[in-house]
């Protein structure tokens, strides 16, 4: 079994990096003059939405929300 060692900031981090690098990927893509073929696309607004699901639940590992 292979467990994660990193923090979940610096896990936190890498996600926000990657994920901005994907949005600017994407929109590169979009304003191409020939623009990457839909499957492409639609894979990499895919692994954008995993990645803003993955910071999300590092941010509430980080973080977690108190019952009121």
């Amino acid at each position: 079994m292979s467990q994660d060692l990193r923090s979940p900031q610096r896990q936190l981090i890498e996600c926000q990096m990657a994920h901005a690098d994907l949005d600017a990927l994407i929109d590169q893509a979009v304003m191409a003059p020939l623009p990457l073929d839909e499957l492409m696309l639609r894979r990499l607004k895919k692994r954008r939405l995993a990645l803003r699901d993955q910071m999300a639940q590092l941010q509430w590992m980080i973080d977690p929300k108190e019952p009121a």
